[in-house]
């Protein structure tokens, strides 16, 4: 954005300088027409000098009509120079335009993958959320299974009911003397004979 509005800046430096050579340029062309207007004037006048006219005033229009075109000639010189100078300011112009407008393309551009970083951090927050949500579901379900499991465990004959929290293990351990408890009294009830 800085250098758009230095860009910016610049392009209306160069636009003033380029207003400021064609108002020149219109001034000399002005002086131009009146200096030519004038040349066609002494060069009538000239025309129209009679041939029993004094030498000295002939030579004073002369001089005057000679004069007239070196200042005709210094305008039209000038004229180039300052038709030269409105072309390289329209140059610079259009160079300056073309850098502002590839200025504004690449903000576009960074703002547009901005808004795609922006709209996949929302998804994937979203997404976050979800599993936060299931997690949790997750986890209240394994603990009201562990619940059942430790009460089931604990709540056999001649088992005692735990003090403090128990660990995974621990329950395992508990499940699985009851399951080799259970299987050692089933042998032993088909050893008799018992179905």
């Amino acid at each position: 954005t800085g250098v758009i509005s230095s860009l910016q800046r610049q392009l209306e430096i160069q636009e003033s300088q380029l207003r400021r050579a064609k108002s020149e340029k219109e001034t000399l062309q002005k002086k131009l027409r009146e200096q030519e207007n004038q040349l066609q004037a002494l060069s009538a006048k000239f025309c129209s000098l009679r041939e029993g006219r004094k030498h000295e005033e002939m030579m004073a229009t002369i001089e005057e009509n000679c004069s007239l075109r070196q200042v005709v000639t210094e305008q039209e010189s000038k004229l180039a120079e300052q038709n030269k100078l409105i072309s390289e300011l329209e140059g610079t112009v259009r160079q300056l335009q073309a850098e502002v407008l590839r200025g504004r393309y690449h903000i576009h551009e960074q703002q547009r993958a901005q808004e795609a970083r922006q709209s996949q951090a929302e998804m994937l927050q979203h997404r976050e959320l979800q599993a936060r949500v299931a997690l949790e579901r997750i986890s209240s379900r394994f603990e009201r299974y562990r619940s059942k499991i430790i009460q089931a465990t604990f709540s056999t004959a001649g088992s005692k009911a735990p003090q403090a929290e128990l660990a995974d293990e621990e329950v395992l351990e508990a499940m699985q003397k009851i399951i080799n408890e259970r299987l050692e009294f089933h042998q032993m009830l088909r050893q008799k004979g018992v179905k």
